[in-house]
């Protein structure tokens, strides 16, 4: 706008003049014009120069401003980017926290059981010896019974004290053999708790453990289809070779599924193996849905029922089988309805028919109070078999299921399946599935799966 109005003040002088001067354009223009045309030559010059000037200023505003937005653009990615950057950071030292602290409670875990297993170890040598002193007295009388009988064979008999003192040799050698399986399952619990523990400290000091952060590795739904898909082809590939699970296990075969097994004198049978991550188990008992009725009779329960893919009992007469085989450990899972879930295992010695498959149990390691009775014989009745309580009590009857009952009102993990009220709680008179600890509350149970593992002597010296 300034050099317009420049240039009008310029031009209206000459124009002017031009007008009302004299209209003869034969005189000669007077110098003062000619100046006046040279400045509005250079006038012109300089607004054509001052315009271009305009021009390129504009395209240069445009073109930076083009640049500008680029880089805000740039800039806005660059945020994103970095907040998910942290995001994934923060998402990493949680879960290395985690890691950390998951492996501080199973070093301490290993720490009790390393105590426990030197006291035991211990208590063994002191009944190690009294049993060699036993054993020495045992055939010093053996031998002077001997020389008895030579010499008044008719008339010589067993004396009480003899025979006393032999049941309490063979006593305290039960009682070693059996601390001796203890101490061999906790053995083998400290190993695999060892091998845990190595694995979080490599995944922790492994920089690129974040790609691999899972500890358990579940069955990729394709492979549980292809292990459904051949499950026939596998029980004819292991029929009247594989003894349990494991057997299968160790043999290569690491997925889950229906084997055909056969136990030392026993005829074959098939068997639903759970195969976790560096061992195997052989289910005996799954409950998931409550969709079968386990308050079966004592037949039912020595020949089992169900279905292995489902909710199933193995059988009596088959769990005994794989059980008096060798030393087992047994495995029980549970799960509530808050979706809490939780372990416990046990030494397991089981009779036979003759005893009504009584089982005896020592507690070894889990994340729940133990709810069974230990280190006491206890059979199995059902409904219409056997009365072992000692209220004299029919419980398989009132409360529902074949199971080792000590007293009513204990745990039952093959009771009647029944869910919780509005208030989570176990109705008394309904007589559910529960698991209830010598101390504490009950807690009312969605699953259960029991499951066998033979110990491990061959990490043994």
């Amino acid at each position: 706008m300034k050099i317009v109005a420049v240039l009008l003040f310029t031009v209206s002088p000459v124009i002017s003049v031009t007008i009302n001067g004299n209209y003869s354009s034969f005189e000669p223009s007077p110098p003062e014009t000619k100046l006046r045309y040279a400045m509005l030559d250079d006038v012109r010059l300089l607004a054509n120069g001052l315009l271009q000037i305009g021009h390129g200023l504009k395209d240069f505003a445009v073109k930076t401003k083009r640049q500008m937005d680029d880089i805000f653009l740039k800039l806005n990615i660059f945020d994103q980017s970095f907040y998910e950057l942290l995001q994934q950071t923060n998402a990493i030292k949680e879960e290395e926290k985690q890691l950390r602290k998951t492996t501080s409670r199973l070093q301490a875990n290993n720490e009790e059981i390393k105590n426990l297993s030197l006291e035991l170890n211990s208590k063994i040598k002191v009944l190690s010896q009294e049993k060699i002193q036993l054993q020495d007295k045992v055939w010093g009388l053996e031998e002077k019974l001997t020389k008895l009988f030579n010499i008044q064979p008719d008339e010589i008999q067993e004396h009480e004290e003899i025979v006393s003192l032999k049941n309490f040799g063979e006593k305290h050698a039960n009682n070693l053999r059996y601390l001796l399986k203890v101490v061999q399952a906790q053995h083998a619990q400290f190993d695999k708790q060892q091998k845990q523990i190595q694995a979080l400290e490599e995944k922790i000091n492994n920089t690129g453990y974040q790609d691999d952060i899972q500890i358990a590795f579940p069955l990729k739904t394709d492979e549980a289809k292809k292990t459904h898909a051949n499950t026939t082809a596998r029980v004819q590939e292991y029929k009247n070779n594989a003894t349990d699970c494991t057997w299968i296990y160790n043999r290569g075969e690491q997925s889950n599924g229906i084997y055909s097994i056969k136990p030392n004198r026993s005829k074959a049978f098939n068997v639903y193996c759970e195969m976790k991550t560096e061992s195997s188990w052989t289910v005996i008992q799954n409950r998931v849905d409550g969709s079968l009725d386990f308050n079966q009779t004592w037949e039912s329960y020595i020949n089992g029922f169900g279905n292995l893919e489902g909710e199933f009992w193995l059988g009596l007469r088959k769990i005994h089988s794989i059980v008096d085989q060798a030393d087992y450990i047994l495995r029980i899972e549970l799960e509530d309805w808050k979706a809490n879930k939780r372990y416990i295992e046990y030494t397991l010695t089981m009779g036979g028919p003759e005893t009504d498959y009584a089982i005896c149990l020592t507690k070894i390691t889990g994340n729940i109070a133990s709810a069974l009775p230990e280190q006491k014989e206890v059979k199995f009745s059902t409904k219409d078999h056997g009365n072992n309580t000692e209220g004299n009590t029919d419980c398989p009857d009132n409360y529902s299921g074949g199971w080792w009952h000590n007293e009513c009102e204990e745990t039952n993990l093959n009771g009647k399946y029944t869910t919780p009220t509005s208030k989570g709680k176990l109705e008394r008179r309904k007589r559910g599935l529960y698991w209830k600890p010598h101390k504490g509350r009950s807690y009312l149970l969605k699953s259960t799966k029991l499951m066998l593992h033979p110990i491990e002597f061959e990490n043994f010296d």
